[in-house]
């Protein structure tokens, strides 16, 4: 496969044909830019390369549409290495890509959250995330407008969101929740409860 260099010199060679001869000298770049090669942008992109496709129901929808309740700078945590160890301050296991902890002071615990940034985010297992996160940790360096997601075990686990840490994410009040955050496995019956729960809650804000 040629270089872009060598590319570049044989569009150029094309282009321009030297008499014959005589050698063509080197072009520079700025000469080829000069000569209106190289012109054509990429195109930009709306999605990542790990972005799934996600068919919103109406609640996803409603949520993406509602401004936020909520601000906060994100960072990562996971298990192992000196990270989460244990049940979070629930007394729960914590659920990577499900699990948040955040000042209870600023973003009361128990509050399902919609965070539309990390919808359609590719996980390891191929699954696409559904953006609803869970408040049910709290951390004494957490305050105000900061949150930590729990991204499961090991530093591996931080990699589908890794584009997040450091950046600040949008927050919607998805209602309330009891007992613990949902497993990605659990059944339907109690991921239907738990979001009717929500939108009961959030129609009588």
């Amino acid at each position: 496969m040629l270089g872009a260099a060598a590319a570049l010199a044989l569009i150029w060679a094309m282009a321009f044909p030297a008499e014959a001869g005589v050698t063509a000298d080197p072009v520079s770049y700025e000469a080829a830019l000069a000569s209106g090669l190289g012109a054509e942008s990429t195109p930009g992109a709306d999605e990542g390369s790990d972005s799934g496709a996600l068919a919103l129901t109406p609640e996803q929808q409603a949520l993406m549409d509602e401004g936020a309740d909520w601000t906060a700078r994100i960072n990562l945590y996971h298990a192992g290495g000196g990270g989460a160890t244990g049940n979070d301050s629930l007394g729960c296991r914590p659920i990577a890509m499900r699990t948040i902890a955040t000042d209870p002071r600023y973003i009361p615990r128990r509050t399902r959250l919609f965070i539309p940034e990390t919808v359609g985010m590719r996980m390891p297992d191929g699954a696409i995330h559904d953006g609803y996160w869970y408040a049910s940790d709290t951390g004494g360096a957490i305050k105000g407008q900061k949150i930590d997601l729990y991204t499961g075990h090991g530093r591996g686990s931080m990699s589908p969101a890794m584009r997040f840490n450091q950046r600040r994410l949008t927050l919607v009040d998805a209602g309330r929740f009891e007992g613990c955050p949902p497993s990605w496995d659990a059944l339907p019956s109690q991921t239907t409860q738990i979001a009717a729960l929500g939108t009961t809650s959030a129609g009588s804000r």
